[in-house]
């Protein structure tokens, strides 16, 4: 008998009438009478979860993107229903769950509807994977915007977008191309004046719909895997992003040698080449705190080996170089050599380490050692092998930080760039397919370095870079934006997706400064240090096909600029480290964009170029070549000029001059700045006095400077010093309030405090009470006042 067995192609189904309610303290569920379940958790105040089964059955419960301490505890929580809906309150959100669709719509305490859903939640059977691609539609309310998304190489505001996340290595990728190296399913969404966040936390591959395909909707989805996402509402979006980063975790504060300028270039060998690169900083007194090796230091590209004709003795090598004050940074990449008389490939082989194929053969691919079989890092037990390779060659050797690449995993020669999907994950004991693993495998192989790094340099500190990553990768490691181009539009791209990626709970971030690809002249050069110095992550690196790209590699004129900016940025150390503090402490992102600093001044929805680093400088870098000043959107409050001390009245476009040797820095009123004097790297002076520049404000502002030993884990125990300063500035009268918390005592017994625009002359000074002889104030340009560090008031009179 011949029966039609062809499947019947359903196309997307959807949730119906909700016929049972049932909450568990903070879990409520809603099932439909299709067997549809929506639970919706209540983590926070302003956070809830959503996660929709089909079939009644919800998937296992796991997340490489949660941080185990997480967003828990809420005030509130109240549960009523009417004959169309129910409705969940807490004290910041109110949520309607339609009965006969399930559809949810989310509004404030006042009712204004913060978000929508549209079709909601709608699934379709995938036939040739199993399981279901799954979607969800919100209504795109007018004029929302929206923000976020990780590494995107496009504009900011994303309205009318349409993007992915599989990531990808993506060698000299150009504006709008998509996707990338990076993988973070998290927006921000901004609608009259108030911000929400949603991450989507499935690591299938998604895609987002900003209003793309249709102007009133907004859609993601997954090819496979669970419905599941995040809601959190601001509405300020300084607190969105906050949770967001609470949420998926925050990182501990690195060595502020981390901080420092770094150099890199694939490759510098052999050993001759590396002291001779490191001697020119010095002899050049360019500022600079590590060097990189890439591949070439290996034997034949075979991980945790080194060439003995290029490197006889590397741990000579890297105590030499460690005595003039460089760390040594170096490569390891995932591919593991086919090599029976290779020792890692024959642990991995011997304990079965390495990923398989659907059928049962290993996977295999070709990367630079030529054919490779790749660790399953989602098995635990491999990661913990991982982590145990580094012990030779932090703890013996002495590498001081460890740099993971090609970790996608990329593949060389093949279209998809990548391991086949076939390829078989551990996943943590929910064994699955390359599909579900793909996105996260370069996150837990810098898991895994984590934890090695961290073990065998302790008690220094660890320090990792990865430049594949899934939301959550900013508790293991920094990060850069990949193989980016030496053109000016890469300069524009590499200002917008630091923002982006800060606004993603991701700020430890740099680019390639001046192009990985290609070579930049001498202009492009120094207007990519003018950026980069204020990018949380600094490192010039270069592919080394098209010349030598240090700071020293085009003429005298453009290596003074280079010297002065880099310089800039050791000077401003002790304010990147404190918000450096408040990012690893409180989840504030490094970097603002305008709109995020002022969300409620519709000028700021489409900035791209200016941004705030910190809270108080307000930085705007040239992008275009023969350019001696640019205009540029000051935004609302007054700020002064940082090379000349004008004031500005903000909330307007101006045109700023800015010759090649300068780029558009502002300074916000009433801000107060910490400065170290310029060292050639962290550590090679005793900091003998903190400098404070403060700018006048007519108001009150506060700010912090956090310090500490600058390494190790002391901090954890209280042995830290954070200043907290309160400025109230009248009419011809400024005040100086300093709180300290923290045990730490600070090499310095001095404060040197250089005033900024001062509408009257001082008249006189006290000094916790005690009248200071105006004598002792130093007039260069700007009026000085020497304090003991510990002072509690200082008061300025004037006339």
């Amino acid at each position: 008998m011949i029966t039609n067995t062809e499947l019947e192609y359903k196309g997307d189904l959807y949730p119906n009438q909700i016929v049972d309610f049932l909450q568990d303290v903070d879990k409520l569920y809603f099932t439909s009478e299709n067997g549809v379940v929506l639970q919706i958790t209540v983590l926070r105040n302003s956070a809830l979860r959503f996660r929709y089964a089909t079939n009644y059955t919800f998937q296992p419960d796991f997340s490489y993107a949660i941080s185990e301490v997480g967003l828990r505890g809420y005030d509130k929580l109240d549960v009523s229903e009417t004959d169309t809906e129910y409705l969940v309150e807490t004290i910041r959100m109110k949520v309607l769950v339609d009965k006969k669709t399930m559809r949810v719509q989310i509004s404030d305490p006042d009712g204004q509807i913060i978000n929508e859903d549209e079709i909601g939640f709608h699934w379709e059977e995938n036939y040739q994977y199993g399981g279901n691609t799954v979607k969800m539609s919100k209504i795109t309310q007018s004029g929302e915007s929206f923000y976020g998304m990780g590494d995107k190489a496009t504009h900011s505001n994303l309205k009318g977008k349409r993007i992915s996340n599989w990531v990808t290595d993506q060698y000299a990728y150009g504006k709008d191309q998509d996707p990338l190296y990076k993988a973070i399913p998290f927006y921000v969404g901004l609608t009259n004046g108030k911000a929400y966040g949603i991450f989507f936390d499935n690591t299938f591959k998604t895609h987002f719909d900003f209003a793309h395909e249709r102007r009133n909707a907004t859609s993601f989805w997954a090819d496979g895997g669970e419905m599941n996402y995040y809601f959190i509402y601001g509405p300020d979006m300084k607190k969105v992003v906050r949770l967001y980063t609470d949420l998926t975790g925050k990182p501990e504060l690195p060595p502020l040698w981390a901080l420092g300028y770094q150099q890199s270039k694939w490759s510098y060998f052999p050993e001759s080449n590396v002291k001779e690169i490191a001697k020119k900083f010095r002899d050049l007194k360019i500022p600079c705190d590590a060097i990189y090796l890439d591949i070439d230091y290996m034997d034949g590209f075979r991980c945790f080996t080194w060439d003995k004709e290029r490197f006889p003795d590397p741990k000579r090598m890297i105590g030499e170089l460690e005595e003039d004050g460089f760390k040594t940074v170096v490569m390891i990449d995932p591919g593991i050599k086919v090599d029976r008389d290779y020792w890692v490939y024959q642990e991995a082989m011997e304990n079965d380490y390495f990923c398989k194929r659907g059928d049962g053969p290993y996977m295999s691919g070709k990367v630079w050692p030529g054919q490779c079989h790749f660790p399953d890092f989602t098995n635990p037990e491999v990661r913990a092998w991982w982590a145990e390779l580094y012990k030779e060659f932090m703890a013996e050797m002495g590498v001081h930080a460890v740099w993971n690449d090609m970790n996608e995993p990329a593949v060389m020669e093949v279209p998809s760039k990548t391991a086949p999907l076939d390829t078989r994950h551990d996943y943590e004991g929910n064994s699955c397919t390359h599909r579900k693993a793909h996105n996260v495998y370069g996150m837990q192989m810098v898991r895994a370095t984590y934890a090695g790094v961290k073990k065998h340099t302790y008690p220094k500190r660890p320090f990792v870079i990865t430049r594949a990553a899934y939301a959550g990768t900013q508790r293991y490691a920094c990060t850069w934006t990949g193989d980016n181009v030496a053109t000016w539009e890469h300069l524009w791209l590499a200002n917008v997706q630091m923002q982006r990626m800060c606004m993603s709970g991701y700020s430890f971030v740099g680019s390639d400064i001046g192009g990985f690809a290609e070579q930049p002249n001498g202009e492009l050069f120094a207007r990519w240090i003018q950026l980069g110095i204020f990018h949380p992550f600094c490192r010039v690196h270069s592919s080394g096909d098209h010349g030598d790209q240090e700071p020293w590699s085009f003429d005298t004129d453009v290596t003074d600029i280079v010297r002065k900016f880099i310089e800039l940025r050791y000077q401003l150390l002790p304010y990147l480290y404190t918000m450096f503090y408040e990012y690893s402490k409180g989840g504030i992102a490094m970097l603002k964009s305008l709109v995020m600093f002022d969300q409620e001044d519709p000028q700021t929805h489409y900035r791209t170029d200016e941004f705030i680093f910190g809270d108080q400088i307000l930085v705007c870098p040239v992008q275009e070549p023969n350019a001696q000043g640019r205009r540029m959107y000051i935004p609302r409050g007054k700020w002064y000029n940082y090379w000349n001390d004008e004031l500005f009245e903000g909330g307007k476009e101006k045109w700023v001059a800015a010759d090649i040797d300068s780029i558009p820095l502002f300074v916000k009123a009433g801000a107060i700045i910490p400065k170290y004097p310029v060292q050639q790297y962290i550590g090679e002076k005793e900091i003998d006095k903190l400098i404070l520049e403060v700018y006048f404000k007519d108001g009150v502002e506060n700010s912090t400077v956090y310090e500490d030993g600058a390494d190790g884990y002391d901090y954890t125990k209280g042995r830290y010093s954070l200043r907290n300063f309160k400025l109230v500035g009248k009419e011809k009268q400024l005040s100086i309030q300093q709180y300290k918390d923290g045990t730490f005592i600070t090499p310095y017994g001095s404060m040197e405090i250089k005033l900024h625009g001062l509408p009257f002359q001082i008249d006189g000074i006290e000094i916790d009470n005690e009248k200071v002889d105006l004598k002792d104030v130093k007039r260069n340009g700007n009026d000085s006042i020497e304090v003991d560090k510990d002072f509690t008031t200082l008061h300025i009179t004037g006339k």
